[in-house]
């Protein structure tokens, strides 16, 4: 900055000595300084200093009258700050603010720097240093330039270097945090390749030992299949002999009650005496298991047609008191893989605790219960068979299958007495009549019908379903068979005449079952929608409906008592259903596919449930 520039400052805009910038200046590097007071110096004792009182700026900034030398002094002034000063004209444009980035000449960069570090004496002894070499003419034109861009830069480069290294640093510790972490991360993966390894080699040395163990199996397997057919021979020939000494047991009975007899009678003459043999022979025809003729001797064997009984015959287990089963006490106990194919039906032995089932498989298998141990097994249907039931003496079986016959098996012989053969499609169901005497049988033809046992013959025809029937039974001691069709009804027929007594509506699919409690008094059929209805068959009425589905329903039976039915579903459930209340007592997952079947016990103390599976699944 040059003595003359320095000297035509006014005092109003100078730097206070302590070497602040301006507020109005365009940033930290324009400063603006006030010449410090001249040191007394005895060479310059005549220079003379002319003092500018600030009171001609105050009156001229008051005055608003445009002078020559205002006009100079602004010009001066707006080429000393930058700015562009026009004395004519004025504009009322609002001002833009702007700021230049001037470089600094080098006293303001030392002014600035003793400024930022707070030298405050230093400065002021620079400043007065400084302006007297100024005066004296001891600066060069070098000493008063600007400063050159190149220490500014180097000092940026210098603090972003710093940076650079604070960086380094910090990268280096991730750096050996990482590397740390590497290092433990290939001892693992070193130690889970080596322990992979290990694995590998005992999978494959498994696999060797299986291969080794299923080929020593096969070996075994014709001795085991040999072994389980005189098993079956075995448990065969053991059902024979119960059966045989019932039957001897029977005759000697018999024998005991005709002696006392012959005793009696030797005291009251021979007519008396001829009375009690007719009277025996005919207890011991009753006492012995009935015998039924295949169809083709029927008749020339002589034996006359059964008849049915009375309408009226009292049932016995109305006044009876009878077991109900604890629902919610049950659980699963034993699974028994029964058959090869799903399981159709199954139905409990009259007198014996023996379970007979029934397959797609083409068989049917007699089991003891519930140890589950095969007893009997039979075969000669052509096609499934979908439905059995045992004699009321127990001594036969009767089994509906899909090749249309109905077949009847004599334990005793143990071979086929009858095979019912009229009709024309698969048979879906069968049922003894409680006399024994009569089996009904219900087709896709959509007939059902009624056969005499002793003789094999077809007694009557039953027709009106407009769809296959699906379930026929009897009503308990009584001659009304009840059958359940595709066509969405409940038929209630008269054995006798053959004609349909009444017709329960209101399912909306085809019923698949229908089952009656052991009183008699109450009924309850299933649907393809899986809805459970209930009804009374005294006033012939609707009692209750439960929805199940969507699924079907494929069984119900009651339990003793006939408080509680079980409903098989065919998504795998078994449910346990309150007939009063309609509630659910218990749900069981019992198999993985669909549940075809399930029974109780006549004790009301087991449950058991057939599905697709093949198996049979027992819940006490």
């Amino acid at each position: 900055m040059s003595a003359a520039v320095a000297s035509a400052i006014p005092s109003s805009l100078s730097k206070p000595p302590g070497g602040a910038p301006r507020p109005d200046t365009d940033g930290p590097s324009a400063y603006y300084l006030e010449p410090a007071p001249p040191i007394a110096d005895p060479e310059d004792d005549d220079l003379e200093y002319e003092e500018v009182p600030v009171e001609e700026f105050e009156d001229e900034e008051e005055d608003g009258e445009e002078t020559l030398e205002r006009a100079v002094r602004r010009m001066n002034e707006g080429r000393f700050f930058g700015v562009s000063v026009d004395p004519v004209i004025k504009t009322e444009e609002t001002p833009v603010a702007k700021l230049t980035k001037r470089p600094e000449v080098i006293d303001d960069y030392i002014r600035n720097w003793l400024s930022s570090k707070g030298l405050v004496r230093s400065l002021d002894a620079f400043q007065n240093e400084w302006y007297e070499f100024h005066q004296r003419g001891k600066l060069s034109e070098e000493d008063v330039t600007t400063v050159p861009d190149v220490y500014q830069r180097n000092q940026e480069l210098a603090d972003a270097l710093q940076k650079l290294r604070v960086d380094v640093d910090n990268y280096k510790e991730i750096a050996s945090k990482a590397r740390a972490t590497y290092d433990k991360l290939r001892k693992e993966r070193d130690f889970h390749r080596m322990h992979h390894k290990r694995v590998v080699q005992e999978k494959n040395r498994l696999i060797g030992d299986i291969k080794r163990l299923k080929k020593h199996y096969e070996s075994y397997e014709p001795m085991l299949k040999a072994m389980q057919t005189k098993y079956e021979v075995a448990m065969k020939e053991k059902m024979l002999m119960r059966l045989e000494r019932d039957r001897l047991a029977g005759k000697v009975v018999a024998l005991e009650a005709t002696l006392r007899q012959e005793r009696r009678t030797a005291e009251t003459g021979g007519s008396a005496r001829a009375t009690s043999v007719k009277a025996t022979e005919d207890k011991e025809s009753a006492r012995s298991p009935a015998t039924v003729a295949p169809a083709g001797q029927a008749t020339a064997s002589g034996k006359k047609h059964s008849s049915l009984p009375l309408e009226n015959r009292p049932n016995p287990y109305g006044s009876m008191e009878l077991p109900t089963l604890k629902s919610d006490r049950m659980r699963q106990v034993h699974v028994v893989r029964a058959h090869d194919a799903a399981i159709t039906s199954m139905k409990f032995h009259p007198k014996k605790m023996i379970l007979a089932t029934v397959s797609d498989d083409k068989t049917w298998k007699m089991w003891a219960f519930p140890t589950g141990e095969l007893i009997m097994s039979g075969s000669g249907h052509k096609d499934w068979i979908a439905e059995c039931d045992f004699h009321p003496k127990g001594a036969h079986l009767a089994t509906a299958s899909g090749d249309g016959t109905v077949k009847l098996w004599d334990f005793a012989k143990g071979s086929v007495t009858a095979a019912l053969g009229e009709h024309t499609q698969a048979v879906w169901s069968c049922a003894f009549h409680d006399t024994g005497d009569f089996v009904v049988s219900g087709s896709m033809d959509y007939t059902a019908k009624l056969w005499d046992v002793q003789t094999a013959r077809c007694r009557q025809t039953f027709r009106g379903h407009a769809d296959s029937v699906n379930h026929v039974g009897f009503l308990p001691y009584s001659n009304t068979i009840i059958t359940c069709s595709g066509d969405k009804t409940i038929s209630l027929w008269d054995a006798r005449t053959g004609l349909c007594s009444q017709t329960l509506y209101g399912h909306t699919n085809a019923v698949n079952c229908v089952a009656v409690s052991l009183k008699g008094d109450a009924v309850a059929s299933c649907d393809a929608d899986g809805v459970v209805k209930l009804w009374d068959m005294r006033n012939v009425s609707e009692l209750g409906s439960m929805d199940f589905g969507p699924h079907p329903a494929n069984r119900v039976s009651f339990d003793p008592s006939g408080s509680t039915v079980a409903v098989a579903s065919n998504d795998g459930t078994c449910r346990l259903v309150g007939v009063k209340d309609g509630t659910i007592h218990c749900k069981w997952a019992a198999h993985e596919d669909g549940c075809q079947a399930a029974v109780i016990d006549r004790h009301a103390e087991y449950l058991v449930t057939g599905g697709n599976d093949g198996t049979i699944r027992i819940f006490q």
